[in-house]
């Protein structure tokens, strides 16, 4: 295709990036209030997904976005999980689904890791284990009642995910200089 202009695709990225951690802090609210919009928030969250996924397809071709796209998928569907078992009041079923969820991290490290040279896999899983440890500390804050505490982990959420959403941009301009102009 043409190539595209760099801060065009950085905006892009972000963007998708923003939807991700809004939407997940919209289900994060609408799920611990029992509200009726939790499923179609829900809905929502695994469409920007997709989204994202399709969003890499250009660089990495149809398989690895939908690759990507699933892992994001586990990633959420394992959130909402998360979200039930700290509900639940129950540290070893909240102990557990975060296991599985930390997994669920380094495999989209690994994935992402091996798609391109400039995204170090530690770097990715320690971006990914923050993002984790910060959703985490929103969803704790609001069943405490500690209002200022789950704020203050959103807004670091919001800030780290899109210093990760520039650092995909980055990486994909290093790898494919030749489709970018400028």
């Amino acid at each position: 295709g043409e190539p595209q202009s760099a801060t065009d695709v950085r905006a892009a990225m972000r963007k998708l990036w923003e939807d991700h951690i809004t939407y997940t802090r919209n289900y994060i609210i609408s799920a611990l209030a029992d509200l009726q919009d939790t499923d179609e928030v829900a809905k929502r969250l695994l469409q920007n997904q997709d989204d994202i996924g399709d969003a890499v397809k250009p660089y990495y071709g149809d398989a690895a976005g939908q690759k990507l796209a699933a892992l994001l998928k586990d990633h959420i569907k394992i959130a909402t999980e998360v979200v039930k078992a700290a509900k639940s009041g129950s540290k070893d079923k909240l102990s557990a689904t975060q296991e599985k969820w930390t997994g669920n991290a380094d495999d989209i490290a690994v994935f992402l890791g091996k798609a391109n040279p400039n995204w170090p896999e530690k770097d990715l899983r320690d971006m990914l284990h923050k993002h984790l440890q910060l959703t985490t500390g929103e969803v704790v804050g609001r069943l405490k009642k500690d209002w200022a505490a789950d704020i203050k982990s959103y807004d670091e959420g919001h800030d780290h995910m899109l210093k990760f959403a520039d650092m995909l941009t980055e990486g994909i301009a290093k790898q494919f200089p030749d489709k970018f102009n400028g």
